[in-house]
């Protein structure tokens, strides 16, 4: 069989569409030729290029594919004919692999040269071939974690000439590459500058757990059998709109009453202000930022027929605002997530780094199929921040002076971030940041994972997001008012909701679950605080007893490992280790010599087992400082 016969059919089995991308990704017409190496295998010339070694392309394929050492995702940036990627393949066969190729037509030069079959049966293998490289996130969440703080960051390798040949494609999919594994970074700087806050938060409103039913209460409703018995021509759940709090808000403010009339509204925390002034209430807010300033918000904002919906670890006051009614979704830290685990999971959010993010996963949650975006702009059209009135605005204001004018902040807000030029939604460019541009990368892989949530905005000056179609609000408004509808089928969803949830069974079922849980963490706490201060003691005796005792490794790693082994089992380990520091922190700090490593192992030892004990020691001062309120019927 010729190498495209055998090729091809591997394709169609195991690949499915990749054949059709090949062929519809074909790129601009290139002058590609196939000729014998010196060493007798294939190599290939693109516009007078060498692609690969015209001496021996197979030696220098397992050259390039050295000095790869890491556990993450492999990215080979060019195919050509594959030798590289075959060698990659072939030394780190655990390891998942990327290919990116820009033109469908070299890689189908490849499959009709090379007998490929081998490597094509590898079962950790992504093709992303041509377009604007945008399969790269959905390749990376699927490989790498889809939530930030998942998985190990990808490592490159790079075909040289033909990524010369298409510049400006390749250095695009790089930095989607690296804004969606820079979010590790982000992640940590935020967790070391609040992370006891978010602590604090969750024990103070530990509660909720027991007394607040979860969004996964109300999964699906906007797709149930009873939207459809309603007379209004096409007829079936109604579209969302979500209210961020970019400066293209205010082209549609004074719109959102009629839109309210046609849409179950989504509204942010930084948006609600607004959406109240208009004269409507949201019929969800979503507040899910435990910082002390998302709270500021909510200042008086009168009583709210709507729902919040919210997380245990937002700031206490959040769960005292005027609220119709109120769900939890899911919390994104392991100490709320032990409590629900046991008591009552509430149903997961997606988690993108900005509320905004939250909004779009919860509309997906309720079953939407259409979802309009009002004020979403991860950019700053014409130099603007956020909508005209904003809490932002209001602060700079009110701090201004003389020596630092409110146009301070503003200045800040644009540089501070690592600002670059993107391409806009309506075309053009538009100023973003680096921040901005890891809430579109997420964006762009939630939509890639659910097509069948279609997603529209109406910024054309916002940063272009694949996967989100621009919008006329004429379009929304063309729809027919269904207000009378959703408040009726919506009610009756809360009411069962409250039926079953608040009934006396299951609220006597959560309050023995939720004593239970708690003790649990506590008594869970007290053994690893125990254990690592224990451990810690030993590790620093035989760090003193090195050179002086002999047998020192093999007497103190044994009793090391059974500790490790006990923590490691532990149901809390999440828990304590929430706020510990980064081992790459703690080794920094050594001062041991790097040629002796049994000194290095048990210094760092000591840190570590330090640092576990003083992160269980503060749960558990937290946990007893603010103890439980009765239970909510």
């Amino acid at each position: 069989m010729e190498p495209w016969d055998t090729n091809i059919k591997i394709l169609r089995e195991r690949y499915p569409g990749l054949e059709e991308e090949l062929h519809r990704n074909q790129g601009p017409p290139r002058k590609i030729l196939v000729e014998k190496s010196a060493a007798g295998d294939p190599t290939l010339i693109i516009e007078g290029i060498h692609i690969h070694s015209p001496r021996d392309p197979v030696r220098e394929g397992r050259r390039l594919a050295q000095g790869l050492t890491g556990d993450g995702p492999l990215v080979v940036l060019g195919f050509g004919l594959g030798y590289a990627a075959e060698a990659l393949a072939a030394a780190q066969p655990e390891r998942p692999l990327i290919i990116l190729e820009r033109h469908g037509a070299v890689l189908k030069k490849a499959l009709e040269t090379r007998d490929l079959g081998e490597f094509l049966h590898e079962r950790r293998l992504i093709f992303v071939v041509g377009g604007t490289g945008e399969g790269i996130t959905g390749a990376l969440a699927l490989f790498g974690g889809a939530a930030p703080g998942e998985g190990s960051s990808p490592e490159f390798l790079k075909n040289r000439a033909l990524m010369q040949l298409d510049e400006a494609w390749y250095t695009g999919v790089e930095h989607r590459i690296r804004t969606w594994t820079s979010r590790e970074d982000v992640n940590m700087a935020t967790l070391r500058r609040f992370g006891r806050r978010w602590v604090r938060n969750l024990a103070r409103n530990m509660e909720a757990a027991r007394d607040l039913p979860g969004i996964s209460r109300l999964a699906g409703c906007l797709s149930l059998p009873a939207w459809k018995k309603d007379g209004t021509k096409g007829s079936s759940g109604p579209p969302v709109l979500l209210v961020a709090a970019g400066p293209s808000l205010d082209r549609v403010r004074t719109l959102l009453p009629a839109f309210a009339e046609r849409c179950v509204l989504v509204a942010v925390d930084t948006s609600l202000g607004l959406v109240l002034r208009t004269g409507v209430s949201p019929d969800f807010t979503l507040v899910v930022d435990p910082q002390y300033w998302n709270a500021r918000h909510l200042d008086r904002t009168a009583a709210i027929t709507g729902c919040l919906v919210t997380e245990s670890a937002v700031y206490p006051p959040v769960l005292r605002q005027p609220f119709g009614r109120t769900f939890l979704c899911g919390s994104l830290f392991p100490l709320g997530r032990f409590i629900e685990d046991m008591v009552d999971p509430k149903g997961p959010l997606g988690a993108g780094g900005s509320v905004a993010a939250g909004a779009w996963d919860f509309a997906r949650v309720l079953g939407a199929s259409s979802v309009w975006w009002a004020g979403l702009d991860l950019a700053f059209p014409e130099l603007k921040t956020h909508f005209k009135g904003a809490l932002f605005e209001e602060r700079a204001l009110a701090v201004g002076n003389r020596f630092i004018p409110p146009e301070t902040w503003s200045v800040r807000a644009l540089r501070d971030g690592q600002p670059f030029w993107a391409a806009a939604a309506g075309g053009g460019t538009v100023l973003t940041d680096r921040r901005l541009s890891l809430y579109s990368a997420w964006f762009e892989n939630r939509f890639r994972l659910y097509p069948e949530v279609h997603t529209r905005s109406f910024s054309p000056g916002g940063l272009a997001i694949p996967g989100m179609d621009l919008a006329d609000p004429e379009e929304l408004l063309a729809l027919p008012p269904r207000r009378d509808e959703i408040n009726r089928i919506l009610g009756e969803v809360f009411a069962q909701i409250t039926g079953d949830f608040y009934s006396p069974q299951r609220i006597e079922e959560r309050a023995r679950a939720f004593r239970k849980a708690r003790d649990t963490l506590l008594e869970g706490l007290e053994g690893i605080k125990s254990l690592a201060e224990e451990a810690e003691r030993r590790a620093a005796a035989a760090y003193g007893d090195l050179g002086r005792k002999k047998n020192v490794e093999e007497r103190i790693l044994a009793k090391l490992d059974e500790t490790n082994r006990r923590i490691s089992s532990s149901a809390v380990k999440d828990v304590a280790g929430f706020l510990f520091p980064p081992a790459e922190e703690l080794e920094a700090r050594l001062e041991s010599p790097p040629g002796k490593p049994l000194e290095r192992y048990l210094e760092l030892s000591t840190k570590l087992y330090r640092a576990l004990a003083l992160a269980a020691e503060y749960n558990l001062s937290v946990l007893r400082a603010f103890p439980p309120k009765g239970s909510k019927g």
